[in-house]
């Protein structure tokens, strides 16, 4: 398959996912192509079977804030167009979801009247706080309903979303994961653990960004 991926390429959780996902699926043989403002961090090396391209914001002095939702819904419909995408995979609902159902309307609209599907994934806080505000609400709302798929991290997130959003549609639940080939226990790990948390006790891990949207301080 063809496949469009966009994520924010920063050190977020929800791009690094996305960006291994694409990884995993290029080297499985379908060809990946990336779109965002910026190189996924991931992607460190060339790599077989990826693309990516860039999306750029004019920078007009009209505008206090650049309107860069309206610049990855065109390139989505270009790199659509030109590369024969069979599909997009969204990461983050705002405001990737709303520019790939953008980008599914243009093409409709064009002369090869192209119907492109595309999946959104829920992440956590494109839910449960931007998507949440009030002046996001509607139009989070409406592009899920929209969605040819919807996954997300969490059955708590899958609850939530149905609850606050009133969404319809179903939602899969996908969990977020772990390369296993790459991670994986070792005699030196076990060692390290037995000296950490004697007779076998359990051990808890949070993995995630520390920031103050992640509440660590609450879990203490």
């Amino acid at each position: 398959m063809k496949i469009g991926i966009t994520c924010y390429p920063t050190y977020g959780g929800s791009g690094v996912v996305a960006t291994e996902l694409g990884l995993e699926l290029a080297q499985r043989g379908h060809q990946i192509h990336f779109i965002s403002y910026s190189q996924p961090i991931r992607l460190i090396t060339p790599q077989p079977n990826i693309c990516f391209h860039e999306v750029e914001v004019s920078r007009y002095p009209l505008f206090e804030y650049p309107p860069y939702d309206l610049a990855l819904a065109t390139r989505m419909a270009e790199v659509a167009e030109n590369y024969d995408l069979d599909l997009l995979h969204v990461h983050y609902a705002i405001p990737h979801s709303v520019s790939a159902m953008l980008a599914r309307q243009m093409l409709a609209a064009s002369p090869s009247k192209r119907r492109l599907p595309f999946v959104t994934t829920l992440h956590g806080t494109d839910i449960t706080l931007v998507g949440a505000d009030r002046s996001y609400l509607p139009i989070t709302r409406f592009s899920i309903e929209q969605s040819d798929g919807v996954t997300s991290i969490s059955k708590y997130l899958q609850e939530r979303t149905v609850k606050e959003f009133e969404i319809q549609r179903p939602i899969e639940v996908i969990p977020n994961f772990v390369n296993c080939d790459i991670y994986h226990r070792t005699p030196a790990v076990a060692a390290e653990r037995a000296k950490l948390i004697p007779q076998g006790e359990k051990a808890l891990v949070h993995l995630s960004n520390f920031r103050p949207v992640k509440r660590i301080s609450e879990r203490d």
